[in-house]
């Protein structure tokens, strides 16, 4: 006897989007988690590391782990990607005061990582837009820390789902180049993420949005 599968409930295609800036660097994240109040009395200090990963802030243990797209990272030769996890543990402290806990989703690019865009620093671009203009509204023109700085991803196109503003969002980033690097010519893409159903696509420039198998063949 089969029991009953419910087909589930199909979403609606023409509700918000947001477009933004496709960055070609390193997929990262910050994961920052708060742990028990602690008294030094004997020592004047606000921000400081106990050992790997575990940062004394403000009165708390703070724990902040640092992740590349498939694994965790520490500083090191290899074990680090890019050096994000270095610059993680760097600024840790400020990290923990900007963000606060969660799990903080962006991407580690600039110089030397894949496209560069012409930068001689480093930044960590978070994803999720709304999350972080609304709550952290100083985020939205980039806050400077040492080796490199944390800012939002450029919104393009924020309303209801219309191919034509997507493709508007595409042509200009060909034409004019990218929003977040001006000046930079050769930009990678738009992402579209999709707030009913909470996915998020892609759209590449690079041969007309061929897939990498798909552009070798």
């Amino acid at each position: 006897m089969h029991e009953f599968v419910e087909w589930p409930k199909t979403k609606r295609l023409f509700r918000d989007i947001v477009v933004t800036e496709k960055l070609d660097g390193t997929n990262s994240a910050i994961h920052i988690s708060k742990g028990s109040a602690v008294e030094f009395p004997s020592v004047s200090f606000d921000a400081y590391p106990l050992k790997h990963g575990e940062f004394f802030v403000d009165g708390h243990i703070w724990y902040v782990t640092a992740q590349s797209r498939k694994r965790i990272i520490t500083p090191g030769k290899t074990t680090d990607n890019f050096g994000f996890a270095a610059w993680v543990y760097d600024n840790a402290a400020d990290l923990v005061r900007i963000l606060g806990p969660g799990l903080h989703f962006g991407e580690w690019w600039g110089r030397g990582i894949q496209r560069g865009y012409g930068l001689d620093e480093r930044r960590f671009s978070l994803f999720n837009t709304a999350r972080y203009v609304e709550q952290f509204p100083m985020l939205e023109n980039g806050m400077e820390l040492e080796g490199g700085r944390v800012d939002v991803v450029p919104v393009l196109y924020s309303g209801t789902f219309a191919e034509a503003a997507i493709c508007q969002a595409l042509t200009d980033l060909g034409d004019y180049g990218s929003v977040v690097a001006p000046g930079f010519m050769n930009p990678e893409g738009i992402c579209v993420y999709h707030t009913q159903t909470r996915s998020v696509f892609k759209v590449t420039l690079d041969n007309q949005d061929a897939g990498k198998w798909e552009a070798a063949a």
